[in-house]
């Protein structure tokens, strides 16, 4: 994990994103930068990206080196300062507790008051490499539906291993919603719902709705979509398209998304299976 950056200088990205309204994000990269001690009115899960921070937190000083978890409970006092020469690079979501608490009802964790953490800091690879995954699609314009799906899925993995929450474990299968949703998917394919407009659409929860689909399909909304977009692209190329003109109709990013994501299915990039089509006899009428 590693944003490619220097810690030369600080910097400082603070920011909300219209998918994730209600939790607001931080990108920052600090050196000389000493937090006072102050308090969040919700919490904070935070991740170490690079160099190390110290930091006091009920009554005791912590050292959260690169690939760590910060997790700081709402109305409890903290610092913040470097634990390294150059600093520490890091990356936040600041939930506010109204959203927080209306996705832990959606996620249907029991619980009789707002779950909180024991601890504060902790190594737990998949949860730092999911939510900094998800940090940057937040930052780099991802697609809704994506961004959504996965936001519920770390915060309810986040909770149940460190909250100690309970996990709903039943999954209907809805096989009427599902149907519906695959259809209006195969219809927006260049600019798909988000989660919570596609579960609206068919009646259900966003976590319920995501629930279902990945048990009836395999994966999850935003892959599933990816897989009918590469098949679509795949026939594309086949009757001759351009490799760019594909990526503009089907919604990529660009053409080197396109290229990415095609060759992670086929093996292969679309230019290349293009050139190949349009050597076969059957594309020369031989």
């Amino acid at each position: 994990m590693a944003d490619g950056t220097g810690m030369s200088q600080e910097s400082i990205h603070f920011w909300q994103t219209p998918p994730l309204a209600g939790v607001e994000l931080l990108s920052a990269r600090y050196i000389e930068q000493r937090f006072v001690p102050h308090v969040h009115d919700g919490f904070v899960i935070g991740m170490i990206v690079s160099g190390a921070q110290r930091y006091r937190y009920r009554g005791a000083d912590h050292l959260a080196p690169s690939g760590t978890l910060v997790l700081i409970n709402p109305d409890e006092v903290h610092t913040g300062s470097k634990g390294h020469d150059q600093g520490w690079l890091y990356r936040a979501f600041y939930p506010q507790n109204a959203r927080l608490e209306s996705l832990l009802q959606e996620l249907d964790i029991s619980s009789s008051a707002t779950p909180s953490f024991s601890e504060t800091l902790y190594r737990d690879p998949d949860l730092v490499s999911g939510f900094y995954r998800l940090h940057q699609l937040l930052e780099h314009n991802g697609q809704a539906l994506e961004q959504q799906t996965l936001w519920r899925e770390m915060v309810l993995a986040l909770f149940a291993r460190h909250a100690k929450v309970r996990v709903p474990t039943r999954i209907g299968r809805e096989p009427q919603a599902i149907a519906r949703a695959k259809d209006l998917l195969l219809t927006q394919l260049a600019e798909p719902p988000s989660l919570e407009a596609l579960a609206a659409a068919v009646h259900l929860s966003p976590f319920h709705f995501a629930r279902c689909f990945r048990k009836a399909t395999g994966l999850p909304p935003h892959a599933w979509l990816m897989q009918q977009r590469i098949a679509r692209a795949r026939a594309l190329l086949r009757e001759g398209c351009l490799p760019l003109a594909v990526a503009t109709q089907l919604g990529f990013a660009d053409q080197s998304h396109l290229s990415r994501q095609f060759k992670k299915v086929y093996g292969v990039g679309p230019r290349a299976y293009r050139d190949a089509g349009a050597q076969s006899p059957l594309a020369s009428g031989r």
